[in-house]
C-alpha cells in the first residue's frame, strides 16, 4: 500500500472505536501514540488534528494540561454514513442496476464546499465523465449521502438522475474513460499483498495501531473501487479476496486491540472546556458542518 495519510488514520481510529460508543473525549497523547506506531510524527498528528477541528469533524477541549478530542455531531454523522460499506458483507457489489448521473453548480467563492461535495461523490463511487457531469454505477442513495452537506448547499445546486444504457449507445467506452480499471485492480492486489500474511497483524507492537492501519487501508481501497458491474471485470477480479483478507486480519486483531482501547479510555481525564485553534480556552460554539466521507 502507499504511504498512509494521517487524516485517514485518525478517521479510521474514530470510526472504528469511537463513533458507536459513549467513550468521551480521547487524549491527544493517546492519538499521537497510536499514530507514532504507524510512522507518523507527533507534530504531523497535531497538525492533522488541528485541520479536523477546523473542518468541523472534531471538537477540542482541555482538562488541566491535557488536550482532548471528540467527534462533533457532524463528524459522527459522516463516519456513520460510511459504516455500512466499511462493515458490509459485500462492499464491492453495485448498488442496484443502471447508472446515477450528477451535475452541480457551486460558486467559485465556495471552494471548500465544492471540495467536500467532490469528496462525498468520490466516496459514493462517482467519477467525473465530462463537463461537470459525474457518473456512478447503480442507484446511489444521494439524498442520504449529501445529508451532512444539506444545510450548506443552495436549493437545486445538485441535480441527479438515474439512467440506463440505451441501445446503440454502449456505455463501456465512457466507463473506461471515467475509471482506470487496471489501476483499481492494482489497489486490490496491493491491499492483499500488505495484509494476507498473518505476520501483517504484528507489523507494530500495538494491536490498536495495527487495527487502525488496517482500517485506514480498507477505507482507501473502498474509496478507490466504485463498485462497477461485473461485466467490466474478468474472472480473476480480486475484490472477493480483498474482502476475505480484510475480515481475517480484522478478526485476528479485534480482541487485543479492543482491550488496548478500553485501557486507553479508562485512564482518560474528564473534559472541562473547549479550546480554540491554538489551544486557548474559548466559549462554546455551534458545531460547524464540513468535510464529506472519510478519506
Amino acid at each position: 500500500m502507499g504511504r498512509r495519510q494521517p487524516k485517514q488514520l485518525l478517521l479510521a481510529f474514530f470510526g472504528e472505536h469511537v463513533v458507536d460508543g459513549a467513550t468521551g473525549p480521547i487524549r491527544a497523547s493517546a492519538l499521537i501514540s497510536v499514530l507514532e506506531g504507524a510512522d507518523v510524527a507527533a507534530p504531523t498528528t497535531r497538525a492533522t488534528l488541528d485541520r479536523l477541528v477546523q473542518s468541523g469533524i472534531l471538537d477540542r477541549t482541555r482538562s488541566g494540561r491535557e488536550t482532548l478530542f471528540s467527534l462533533t455531531e457532524h463528524g459522527a454523522a459522516v463516519l456513520r454514513e460510511a459504516t455500512y460499506r466499511v462493515r458490509g458483507p459485500r462492499p464491492f457489489d453495485p448498488q442496484g442496476s443502471g447508472w446515477t448521473l450528477v451535475t452541480f453548480s457551486i460558486p467559485e467563492g465556495q471552494r471548500m464546499l465544492r471540495h467536500r461535495l467532490r469528496s462525498t461523490l468520490t466516496w459514493e463511487g462517482f467519477a467525473p465523465l465530462r463537463d461537470g457531469l459525474w457518473l456512478a454505477p447503480g442507484e446511489v442513495d444521494l439524498a442520504g449521502s449529501l445529508e451532512p452537506l444539506r444545510q450548506d448547499l443552495a436549493p437545486h445546486a445538485v441535480v441527479a438522475f438515474h439512467a440506463r444504457e440505451l441501445a446503440g449507445f454502449p456505455i463501456g467506452e465512457s466507463v473506461r474513460a471515467a475509471w482506470d480499471i487496471e489501476a483499481i485492480r492494482r489497489e486490490h492486489l496491493a491491499f492483499i499483498d500488505a495484509w494476507h500474511d498473518a505476520a501483517a497483524t504484528t507489523m507494530a507492537p500495538s494491536p490498536l495501531t495495527v487495527r487502525t492501519m488496517l482500517v485506514a487501508d480498507w477505507l482507501a481501497l473502498l474509496r478507490a473501487d466504485p463498485r462497477l458491474p461485473p461485466e467490466f471485470m474478468d474472472a480473476e477480479w480480486p475484490a472477493t479476496r480483498s474482502a476475505e483478507t480484510y475480515r481475517r486480519a480484522h478478526e485476528k486483531l479485534a480482541e487485543a486491540s479492543s482491550a488496548e482501547f478500553a485501557a486507553l479510555v479508562a485512564t482518560r481525564p474528564v473534559a472541562s472546556r473547549r479550546t480554540g485553534p491554538a489551544g486557548r480556552p474559548s466559549a462554546p460554539s455551534p458545531t460547524r458542518s464540513s468535510a464529506g466521507r472519510p478519506r
